[in-house]
């Protein structure tokens, strides 16, 4: 079995996953696939093997529609529109939103290490011009025995917006003696309130009628039961990131949502403006070198998707598949969210932005985007309802950021049932891999029961495995399906195309 280097423990040889180059494959094969704990970096698709890897990542999903953004999550969306309206900066560091110099060391090598992977690698799903497709793309790997699983570092290119941590959740313990709240006194009253209640002093004083505040100024007659007052409904997420601003504004932001494919003008027109910014960002938040930054590489893995688009009726009006979200400032380009659109949720891949703006918090910024983002297709496609995050780290503490955007479930490693992170969390403090479904008589629904049904692309043709196998003299040939059915599950394996040479 070959083991990497893991990006997150740094451990040399700790990280392991299982792993297959997808040249085509549907937006309902895909998300089949991140319901099973797989993930893509570019064309390549991951599953980290959870109970063997150092760092075991679990698959975590927000919850948009029950989504209510944190203090700290509404103070980087303040951030913005101050910064927007009155081209305001904030002062000093961001020491609340630390940026991710370190927290992604993670994927800094991945580019690098998926690149030496032998492409020609016996897992893949084909359309049906895989010949050529196959000898195009292996022209300039490197050869390797086509049998196997590839083994491939488990931090392959995943990242949720800029891998920034919001705030950690607040634990309370018992004050020592001399330190904290003495209880034998009122309780402190917040310094908010004490002002509020100044405010109000002051109105009654100017109005000794009692006239109803704002009634009058607009010419309507007092009324006798005071409007509800508009803090007790705290603002939803979209009235903070879509507050008017002022006409005259300092800075103009706009959010455009472009399909990665060279075949869109959008894109084609936009993609030197977004490759120069991927190289500004690789090398300042990364420190990779400029020539490790290639645009064959930047195509390769934030361009280039196996991904069908599909725009169905009942489907979001941009349709499905792999897009690149653009955040255009006055402009120009400060940052890019790579996301797939799935039947069932907006996936996160990763977010690359300009380091001269990261006094934005762009990737916390982004990431609230795409929830409020995900509620909006969500209105026209009722099934399309989750966020996904990527990977759940909790054995990293810089990568437990995820976890703070509530509410979100983790995915078990042996049922594939989504569990609520609340209820993961205790197993995680005691074992680094956990199977969260506590019914121990529940199986994976979806396991590879009748192997025999699994399609294979062979000499130019599709035909089940059962037919495939008397072929076969082959006896590791066996044991390499089988795992690949283990994998995919049942569904996948009967509708995607297992490459054999």
């Amino acid at each position: 079995m070959d083991f990497y280097r893991c990006g997150y423990c740094k451990n040399e040889s700790g990280s392991r996953s299982n792993g297959m180059w997808a040249h085509s494959m549907t937006v309902q094969d895909y998300q089949d696939l991140i319901d099973r704990g797989w993930r893509r970096s570019g064309k390549y698709v991951y599953k980290p093997v959870m109970n063997q890897t150092c760092c075991p990542q679990y698959t975590i999903r927000c919850r948009p529609l029950q989504f209510q953004p944190s203090k700290s999550h509404k103070k980087v969306l303040k951030k913005m529109l101050k910064f927007l309206a009155k081209g305001e900066v904030p002062k000093g560091s961001c020491e609340d939103e630390p940026m991710d110099s370190t927290m992604d060391d993670a994927v800094a090598g991945d580019f690098a290490l998926i690149n030496k992977l032998d492409i020609q690698c016996d897992l893949k799903t084909l359309s049906d011009d895989v010949k050529e497709s196959l000898e195009s793309e292996g022209k300039n790997s490197k050869k390797e025995e086509p049998h196997e699983l590839l083994q491939a570092q488990d931090s392959v290119g995943e990242k949720l917006g800029s891998g920034e941590p919001s705030h950690s959740v607040k634990v309370h313990t018992v004050p020592k003696p001399g330190k904290g709240a003495d209880l034998s006194k009122p309780p402190c009253r917040k310094a908010k309130e004490i002002r509020k209640e100044r405010k109000r002093l002051k109105r009654m004083q100017q109005n000794p009628a009692g006239e109803i505040e704002g009634f009058q100024a607009q010419g309507h007659p007092p009324s006798l039961f005071p409007p509800k007052a508009k803090s007790n409904q705290p603002k939803s997420l979209e009235d903070l990131i879509f507050e008017s601003l002022p006409e005259n504004a300092s800075h103009k932001l706009e959010v455009r949502l472009v399909p990665a494919s060279f075949e869109d003008p959008e894109f084609k027109s936009s993609f030197s403006q977004s490759f120069s910014l991927y190289v500004k960002y690789q090398v300042a938040i990364h420190q990779d070198l400029p020539d490790e930054c290639g645009k064959t590489e930047f195509t390769r893995f934030l361009c280039s998707s196996p991904l069908e688009a599909e725009t169905p009726p009942n489907g979001p009006d941009c349709g499905y598949g792999s897009f690149h979200q653009q955040y255009w400032l006055d402009g120009k380009i400060i940052a890019v969210g790579v996301i797939d659109i799935l039947p069932n949720c907006v996936s996160s891949v990763y977010l690359y932005y300009d380091p001269d703006y990261s006094f934005l918090s762009l990737g916390v910024y982004s990431a609230l985007r795409e929830i409020a983002f995900t509620r909006q297709l969500h209105e026209k496609t009722s099934q399309l309802s989750y966020y996904y995050m990527g990977f759940y780290i909790h054995s990293c503490p810089k990568m437990k950021y995820k976890g703070q955007y509530r509410p979100s479930d983790l995915l078990c490693p042996e049922t594939y049932v989504w569990v609520p992170i609340e209820q993961c969390l205790p197993s995680l403090e005691n074992s680094k891999y956990c199977r969260f479904n506590q019914d121990p008589e529940a199986v994976d629904e979806d396991r590879s029961t009748e192997p025999d049904r699994l399609q294979v692309f062979h000499k130019r043709a599709i035909m089940p495995y059962g037919v495939y196998k008397k072929q076969q003299k082959d006896p590791s040939e066996e044991a390499a399906v089988l795992q690949y059915a283990s994998l995919v599950g049942q569904k996948c394996s009967e509708r995607m195309l297992l490459f054999r040479n």
